[in-house]
């Protein structure tokens, strides 16, 4: 086990602890490796935390089950489930309008110090958009606070600020933007997959049980991030499948109430096949916003 880069993260997470008059860390939990590693990391720390996770009606049984395993952990669940936000929207969500994780996954913590398991080594579009710290909102303001104290920093292609340095100005500016913008603090962001299942077995944590069925990943059931993987998913959830069509369904039926249609959209079906790739004839994501 890495001891060096375990004592850099509770060092790290010790730093930015809100004071005592604050609120705890909010500590976001999905139930996949890299949120067990934050939390027995926040208890090695000794810092004030609150353990949460936000319930997407679409995560597989074993993850609902490992997350109701853990005592300290509190689950939200949402307003709207996945199948009636589709309804909604009016559309699938795809890797361009992510509105799945804007509304049911990733909100939460405002005004507040958002403690996450991210690592640069999940992807390449989390090695450009990670670092130890991450400022959501206000960019302009953000950026000129920044340079007012001297804070060394990076702007995202989404328009965050990245902050890689735990020295005086970071903190400063954490300080400063906690009531104004999102703040997250990612203490493992420079962890390799070695580091986090070295540093699980060192504790006893085996961590999601769908790892040892062959996931690489742990998520929503359907994501449109994972591609192919989807197949694999759908063959061991065909519940799930079940659910998306009838969802598109209702979605079809919806827009047409609207005067909406979908072009050569005719059922769930339909959608479905276009929204796994099968049919690059049929609708355009263009041919859906500009509606």
């Amino acid at each position: 086990m890495n001891i060096e880069k375990e004592q850099q993260a509770i060092k790290w997470l010790q730093l930015f602890e809100p004071k005592a008059e604050e609120e705890p860390y909010y500590l976001a939990y999905s139930g996949g490796k890299d949120s067990d590693a934050i939390l027995i990391l926040a208890e090695l720390a000794g810092v004030r935390y609150e353990a949460v996770h936000n319930h997407t009606t679409v995560d597989a049984p074993e993850t609902v089950y490992y997350v109701r395993s853990k005592p300290n952990v509190r689950i939200n669940y949402p307003a709207l489930s996945m199948w009636r936000l589709i309804v909604k929207k009016l559309m699938p969500p795809t890797r361009i309008s992510r509105y799945c994780c804007e509304e049911i996954k990733e909100h939460g913590g405002e005004g507040r110090r958002v403690v996450t398991g991210v690592r640069r080594a999940e992807s390449v579009r989390r090695r450009e958009s990670v670092g130890l710290a991450k400022i959501l909102g206000k960019p302009k303001t953000t950026q000129q606070k920044a340079e007012e104290l001297g804070a060394e920093y990076r702007v995202t292609k989404q328009g965050g600020l990245i902050l890689n340095n735990d020295n005086t100005e970071t903190r400063e500016l954490v300080e400063h933007c906690v009531m104004r913008s999102k703040v997250m603090i990612n203490p493992i962001y420079d962890w390799t997959d070695e580091d986090v299942w070295e540093f699980l077995g060192h504790y006893g944590c085996k961590s999601n049980p769908l790892y040892e069925c062959g996931f690489k990943r742990i998520g929503c059931i359907g994501c449109p991030m994972v591609s192919k993987h989807r197949y694999l998913e759908f063959a061991r959830y065909p519940k799930y499948k079940e659910n998306y069509i009838r969802a598109f369904d209702r979605m079809l039926q919806h827009r047409r109430e609207l005067g909406k249609p979908a072009k050569d959209w005719e059922t769930g079906i339909d959608v479905f096949r276009w929204w796994m790739e099968e049919d690059f004839r049929q609708v355009t994501f263009d041919d859906l916003r500009g509606e």
